[in-house]
């Protein structure tokens, strides 16, 4: 009931609504995900990892740290890498948004999926899904010339993904069993 009151003090337009009624914020939106469309009714606070995982059941992005420091829920958002926790679901409509699981191409593992597994780069396999996100997504900024902290020539024509760079951008996916030593690998060798 105080947040209520606190809300109407900064939205006067809000003042119309008498005491005790319910004020819902739902929205109903099309979400494309994987490649479907997903219709459903939302309150338009809800991020976008709570929509996956608690709306449609798609539990391959994972709730971490639920801050966007772990970097658990990674998903890709028109091939960019996004933490869901972060980003509202609303706001994601038109958007095309991939979760590991769309990763695969007619029934086969993407290359760094295959890679990961090969160079046993995991332990519990939680922060995983992530990882590969996070990893697609690097190489798709790579290939559009963003140069990182690290990039030696910023105006160079081609990024080189040596293992310096490879770790400084995935600096923002944490591995709590410390699977770094086998996650930098198998990522440097889907990009030779």
């Amino acid at each position: 009931m105080a947040q209520l009151l606190r809300i109407k003090r900064v939205y006067p337009e809000l003042r119309k609504i008498p005491e005790g009624e319910n004020v819902t914020m739902d929205l109903p939106i099309t979400l494309r995900i994987n490649g479907k469309a997903h219709q459903l009714t939302i309150d338009t606070r809800t991020t976008l990892l709570d929509v996956l995982r608690e709306h449609l059941g798609m539990t391959g992005a994972k709730k971490g740290c639920d801050h966007g420091q772990c970097g658990a829920c990674t998903v890709l958002l028109d091939g960019r890498r996004v933490n869901s926790c972060l980003a509202l679901a609303v706001a994601q409509q038109g958007r095309e948004i991939v979760m590991i699981e769309g990763l695969v191409s007619n029934g086969q593992m993407h290359p760094l999926q295959q890679s990961f597994i090969e160079h046993d780069a995991f332990q519990c396999g939680y922060c995983t899904p992530g990882q590969i996100c996070s990893a697609a997504g690097m190489f798709n900024e790579v290939e559009a010339g963003w140069p990182s902290v690290v990039s030696a020539d910023l105006n160079a024509p081609r990024i080189t993904l040596d293992e310096n760079e490879i770790r400084e951008r995935m600096s923002g996916n944490l591995c709590r069993c410390a699977a770094y030593a086998n996650i930098v690998p198998a990522i440097a060798e889907v990009r030779r």
